[in-house]
């Protein structure tokens, strides 16, 4: 869909979807349990990490050329040998999308499927790998492994992606424990106790005969069971060598803010970096990740597969990124707002917005294509 044609719907009317990111934010806060909205919404301490990514969007400003363009732009890109419509991906977000969606990963697994765009599925999700590769047959699914302290549910995990047609792991460095979160500290929450965010677990083989229990209707026991091999913090660089003898598939790490940790990701084998803060919800204070994909793509050179994650709301902060350095860029609270308000319709229609925001500002800044973009685009203020 071309970006007029996304208009035209609008200015025909009537409006029934929010337009602008905000205002879906403002409606799935009034529909939302407050404490859940805090834990969508919420990051790390003072949360001054969230603010700081959306600070450095503002920082780097767009430079368009004029007339050179086309009437058709294409969005398309290339991510290990797969041709992708857009270079947006769904993020993976772990705990909450029961709680904003019946159907939770579901939902936005057939939004996914739908519009083609691939999802990337948490390890901390309310429905299991195999429940969400049945609802998305044509489209790729990526997923991402929050790497226990038990290496054989680790494991059983990979196999389970793998025997289920997932065709990339992302490792998510940055989680190897919770970070002190003022937000749900306050309220007293945690998804993972309610039975959230557990089904990646409890419907594992592995994991069910450790438990000794069966966990239907022992959420508070399951979720504890989880929690407790959560933290991983001895996790090392040489541990991967382990990871790769387990599994054929390519391997992705996320959270990565460091230019030395890009380097040593790609010089241990790894197949891509994903440069992300988490959104803010794990170190207050660190750097954004905007400005750090621009270091790090500095380091490992213009070859090496980068993405990016952590405070994208416009299709000025997508043509940014990808200005920057980012093959493509993962896609987080906003379509959790979308599917709070609309269910599978809402994610829709958030991403909708978002692709035919990039596409306008591609085009009206003088691109006919993304491998056209690069540093001669944006310039820091």
């Amino acid at each position: 869909m071309g970006w007029e044609q996304r208009m035209a719907e609008f200015y025909l009317g009537p409006v029934e979807w929010p337009v602008d990111p905000v205002e879906w934010e403002k409606r799935a806060r009034e529909k939302l349990d407050p404490a859940v909205y805090d834990y969508i919404a919420g990051g790390a301490g003072a949360e001054t990490t969230v603010d700081a990514n959306r600070e450095a969007f503002r920082r780097w400003r767009l430079v368009p050329r004029m007339l050179g363009s086309a009437p058709e732009r294409d969005l398309s890109v290339e991510i290990l040998g797969v041709r992708h419509p857009a270079p947006l991906f769904f993020g993976p977000v772990g705990g909450i999308q029961r709680l904003c969606d019946p159907e939770g990963e579901l939902a936005v697994g057939r939004a996914a499927e739908e519009l083609g765009l691939p999802l990337v599925l948490s390890t901390a999700a309310s429905r299991s790998l195999e429940e969400v590769a049945a609802v998305m047959p044509r489209t790729p699914r990526w997923f991402q492994l929050y790497w226990v302290s038990d290496r054989e549910v680790v494991k059983s995990l990979l196999d389970r992606a793998a025997a289920s047609g997932y065709q990339a792991i992302v490792v998510t460095l940055d989680t190897l424990t919770l970070a002190w979160r003022d937000r749900d500290l306050s309220n007293g929450y945690l998804p993972f106790l309610k039975g959230h965010g557990t089904a990646q677990f409890t419907s594992d083989p592995v994991f069910r005969a450790k438990l000794g229990f069966d966990p239907e209707g022992k959420d508070l026991e399951a979720g504890a069971a989880m929690l407790a091999i959560q933290p991983n913090m001895g996790l090392r660089w040489e541990d991967f060598g382990w990871l790769r003898e387990q599994t054929s598939l390519p391997i992705l790490v996320k959270g990565v803010l460091a230019p030395a940790d890009a380097q040593r990701a790609f010089e241990i084998g790894l197949d891509g970096v994903i440069v992300s803060n988490h959104g803010g919800r794990q170190v207050d204070g660190a750097i954004a990740a905007l400005d750090a994909l621009v270091a790090v793509r500095e380091a490992v050179g213009a070859d090496r597969l980068l993405l990016m994650d952590s405070g994208i709301r416009r299709g000025a902060d997508v043509v940014k990124a990808l200005a920057l350095g980012a093959r493509a860029v993962l896609i987080g609270r906003p379509f959790v707002y979308g599917l709070a308000v609309g269910g599978v319709e809402g994610v829709q229609q958030v991403m909708r917005n978002l692709l035919a925001d990039t596409e306008s500002t591609l085009g009206l800044c003088g691109y006919r294509s993304l491998p056209e973009l690069g540093p001669e685009a944006v310039t820091r203020i």
